[in-house]
């Protein structure tokens, strides 16, 4: 089954490394956000790609371009004929396409644009800026058995900051705690599996893939949901980014899979 990992995105609220380059490969611990998006789903099996680019998009392919070279041990021997030698390297077993699905197009038309690259066959869908621990064949059985024509992810993110306690009839604070999972809304986290009937929601360029198809596929009870309940973190800003790299950092990156 192919995953599709949309990329083409400007990321404007992480500007101070996506006016650089994508926000996918924006780096946690020296590998791009996208790469350890791609080890998820590869600890699982699931080694075929299909990633949407946009904005920047050679940075992309530039990237896969170089990735064994890049990955290996090589000796550049210029004395004779500019001989390279390939000692050894660490590769991964993936087929990845990457296509240009526009500098401008919304979520929905990125994906419409890629629909001759699926095969008329199920396949994932993720966004290129969130990682998290997730049981991705758990998830997939459990679409196969619902007969939805998509599944999402939803999770109940963590508040950012602390939670008072009120006594209304004083107008005094009475306590402080932390903001709890449960106190939060459950929220589209990506990790999706959609059949090739969700081409039937999808027009234009300008097709925002949260808002119609969506919405259309909820009211016609065609939508499903698989509750995660521990980590998952979208890389929004450059203060989720310093968050994911200390995990890393520590050797305590929950969405490491191997």
């Amino acid at each position: 089954m192919k995953v599709v990992i949309l990329a083409g995105g400007l990321g404007t609220r992480i500007s101070e490394e996506s006016h650089l380059r994508p926000k996918p490969m924006i780096e946690i611990g020296d590998m791009p956000i996208l790469w350890h998006i791609m080890k998820i789903y590869s600890f699982f099996g699931f080694n075929e790609f299909i990633i949407c680019c946009g904005y920047k998009g050679y940075i992309i392919k530039e990237y896969f371009a170089n990735y064994y070279l890049h990955r290996s041990d090589v000796t550049f021997d210029f004395s004779a004929e500019n001989n390279m030698v390939i000692h050894s390297s660490i590769s991964e077993p993936w087929r990845v396409t990457i296509v240009d699905t526009g500098l401008s197009t919304q979520t929905g038309g990125r994906i419409k644009r890629i629909k001759s690259y699926v095969d008329n066959e199920s396949f994932m869908m993720t966004y290129g800026d969130g990682v998290a621990d997730i049981d991705i064949k758990a998830l997939l059985e459990q679409h196969k058995a619902s007969g939805m024509v998509a599944t999402l992810t939803a999770v109940q993110p963590s508040g950012r900051y602390g939670v008072l306690d009120l006594d209304e009839n004083k107008n005094c604070v009475i306590g402080f705690r932390e903001k709890a999972k449960e106190d939060s809304n459950w929220i589209n986290a990506g990790f999706m599996v959609l059949e090739p009937d969700i081409f039937n929601y999808l027009d234009g360029n300008s097709c925002i893939f949260e808002r119609k198809p969506l919405e259309t596929l909820s009211l016609e009870k065609k939508l499903g949901v698989y509750r995660h309940h521990t980590y998952w973190q979208c890389m929004d800003t450059q203060r989720d980014r310093d968050a994911l790299e200390y995990l890393w950092n520590r050797g305590n990156a929950p969405w490491k899979m191997d």
